[in-house]
């Protein structure tokens, strides 16, 4: 029999972790096609099926997962000698996978990641967006964005940058109309767009004012679920809106937004970069922490 390559094993770990077809090919950078046709193979000279399939789950067999469970290891053994051989270059190679919230996507593309790749041209930076915070390790991510308080207990984190700042905003054109809000409890007498977070709840507006919390289940005729259709929203006279002051910031400065309740909009430990504690961190993944570190020096 002849033996399995490594694209080969590589696949069916893949799939494995990441639980189907799709996913494992998104992560390998092949083609679902190809990374079918890799296990299909796999399994045809191992004469044991190692996958259940339906048109709806992949899972493994008893088989698949006597062999995945001895596999696994020695594929983490041989990625960590590559990157240890990696590490004796001038400069890193390979693809760096982070998965971030789109807010968090339009703070550090520039000029964090820009500046890195201008660093590195061997390095390829595969970015994937989305709302719900994932476990970065099982769905094959080197490393992760979101704000201090959402990180994973487990996790290694490296702050970017100062703490943030939410903010109430409206427009000119709306407050020509209607008197700024002085505390949270005037927000019940506004027109408010409200926020839908990854979990599907509603999120109600939280203030705080010298140890004074409060938090507002605000209404209004709008309810989204991302921040720059928000901010268009709030431009355009729809109503107030509760966003991070970066992404506001140039607004405001511009006159097309106005804060309001900024006393009651204390700071929070920002964005991080967070990752798995391991013992080799891919040299990648290693250069792009010592540009942060960098980066907040010259701040």
């Amino acid at each position: 029999m002849a033996r399995p390559s490594l694209n080969e094993l590589e696949a069916v770990d893949a799939i494995a972790r990441r639980g189907g077809f799709r996913a494992a090919a998104s992560e390998l950078g092949m083609s679902s096609t190809a990374v079918s046709h890799a296990v299909a193979g796999l399994e045809a000279r191992l004469g044991v099926r190692l996958f259940n399939r339906t048109t709806r789950s992949v899972s493994l067999t008893a088989a698949g997962e006597q062999f995945v469970a001895q596999v696994a290891p020695a594929l983490a053994d041989i990625r960590a000698a590559v990157e240890g051989v990696n590490r004796h270059r001038d400069t890193p190679t390979g693809v760096l996978r982070l998965n971030t919230s789109a807010g968090a996507a339009r703070q550090i593309v520039d000029p964090l990641l820009v500046e890195y790749l201008r660093r590195y041209p061997d390095m390829q930076v595969e970015l994937v967006t989305e709302g719900a915070l994932i476990d970065i390790v099982k769905d094959g991510f080197d490393a992760g964005f979101r704000i201090a308080e959402a990180l994973p207990k487990d996790m290694i984190s490296v702050p970017l940058g100062p703490d943030q700042r939410q903010v109430v905003v409206g427009s000119p054109a709306y407050f020509a109309d209607h008197p700024p809000p002085r505390t949270p409890d005037d927000l019940r007498n506004h027109r408010c767009i409200r926020g839908r977070m990854a979990s599907g709840r509603v999120y109600d507006w939280e203030f705080e004012k010298r140890g004074q919390a409060m938090t507002v289940a605000v209404s209004g005729p709008l309810t989204l679920d991302e921040g720059v259709v928000m901010r268009r929203a709030v431009r355009a006279g729809v109503g107030l809106a509760y966003l991070a002051l970066a992404d506001v910031g140039e607004d405001i400065a511009a006159g097309r937004l106005v804060a309001a309740l900024e006393d009651w909009s204390p700071p929070y430990p920002g964005l991080c970069l967070y990752y798995p504690g391991r013992r080799h961190v891919p040299a990648g993944l290693r250069a792009l922490v010592d540009l942060i570190h960098e980066q907040r020096r010259t701040r």
